[in-house]
């Protein structure tokens, strides 16, 4: 699937939903609150003009930089718009906890009109009130220096000799409309201050072609580790031309592991590195995870951490035995509480957890898609500290 049919096919979704939503914010803070007619006219056509705005981000990405403040415009509203569900949702539910109440203490009589209006318009204050002080810590949260977390896990099969051996970990970076090539130069300066043995870039790299992104990238040739840098694909890859984005990255200095494994260490000193495709190029792009070609012939007794954009990953590192395995892909859930649904989808959200013999860490990626917003959920940089 092309970049522009997985945009066309998502919009063909999305687009009813985002109509729903705007027309549910339109009912509760326009049209419910009896306001005058000159206000009533010119907040429902902004409330039209910004359902039109959310997805036209796709067209203003392509107009140049010019065009990016009408970008961070669209990102922006539309996660100011999801904070304004959530807070919709709550509102409402209150109301309708106190009218049922009301109901059952007058034995049923119609709530006053003129009642029923104050509270419309002592909900939407509320509403408008805490979604500004959120959307604003959000975006602070969002824009803010990315901070590196550290980790320790311990491994049973590594070599003592390796205790201490530092991994890298940056997912979900997202370089696109948002993200460019400032971003990148601070977090290579950032990890490289760390002195990791080991990067690690586990997928969703990019969000376009290489031909409008190779400048922005280009300052990942400048990381620097003890035994390499490497790379999984993630599904955002798959919409942006994942064997230009390999051969690219290759050039960069960067390894890409598809379906393999190395070495990481010397001789017998040392713990196997495996990567596999993300599910997502399946089929049309000949790519696909085969985590039982990575791992043909490999002494099991040798540690072994994998490298899988998606934490779903999981599932078949169990089985062969993964010591740890470095996922991202879920954000976090980026701004809470959606974090709940993707966990409908995914086994772990975020952090380190341990399943049987295998741990998983997930991180909360080191960009953001869609909304420069974070709820809860900070961006990263991971520093993973093995222990013998």
């Amino acid at each position: 699937m092309s970049r522009a049919l997985f945009i066309a096919v998502r919009l063909s979704i999305v687009l009813p939903l985002i109509g729903l939503v705007h027309y549910y914010v339109w009912a509760r803070l326009v049209r419910d609150v009896a306001l005058p007619a000159g206000t009533y006219r010119a907040l429902t056509a902004l409330v039209v003009v910004l359902f039109v705005v959310v997805p036209s981000w796709i067209w203003f990405s392509r107009m140049g930089d010019w065009a990016r403040p009408l970008v961070w415009l669209s990102f922006v509203w539309t996660g100011v718009l999801l904070l304004l569900l959530l807070m919709l949702g709550f509102a409402d539910a209150g109301r309708g906890l106190l009218a049922l109440v009301e109901r059952l203490q007058n034995d049923g009589p119609p709530q006053d009109p003129e009642r029923r209006t104050l509270l419309a318009r002592m909900s939407a204050f509320g509403v408008l009130l805490s979604t500004s002080g959120l959307s604003l810590f959000a975006l602070r949260s969002g824009l803010a220096r990315v901070a590196v977390r550290e980790i320790d896990v311990r491994l049973q099969r590594l070599p003592r000799e390796l205790d201490g051996a530092t991994i890298v970990q940056l997912t979900d970076i997202h370089v696109g409309a948002m993200l460019r090539h400032d971003f990148i130069e601070e977090i290579v300066d950032t990890t490289n201050a760390l002195s990791p043995d080991v990067i690690a870039i586990t997928g969703d790299l990019v969000d376009g072609s290489v031909d409008e992104l190779r400048e922005h990238v280009a300052p990942l040739g400048r990381l620097k580790a003890r035994y390499g840098v490497y790379f999984v694909t993630g599904n955002h890859e798959y919409y942006s031309g994942a064997d230009q984005w390999c051969a690219e990255l290759e050039r960069l200095g960067i390894r890409v592991l598809r379906n393999e494994r190395v070495s990481i260490g010397e001789g017998e000193t040392s713990f196997d590195l495996c990567g596999i495709d993300d599910p997502t190029g399946h089929g049309t792009y000949g790519h696909g995870p085969d985590l039982k070609k990575a791992l043909a012939g490999r002494d099991t007794s040798r540690e072994l951490v994998l490298l899988a954009h998606q934490p779903r990953a999981l599932f078949e590192a169990v089985e062969h035995g993964v010591g740890l395995q470095l996922s991202g892909h879920t954000h976090g859930g980026q701004i809470w509480p959606w974090s709940y649904l993707v966990r409908m989808q995914q086994p772990v959200v975020s952090g380190l957890e341990k399943i049987k013999d295998t741990f998983i860490y997930v991180s909360n990626g080191t960009g953001f898609w869609g909304p420069p917003m974070r709820l809860a959920v900070p961006a990263e940089i991971t520093k993973v500290l093995l222990r013998a």
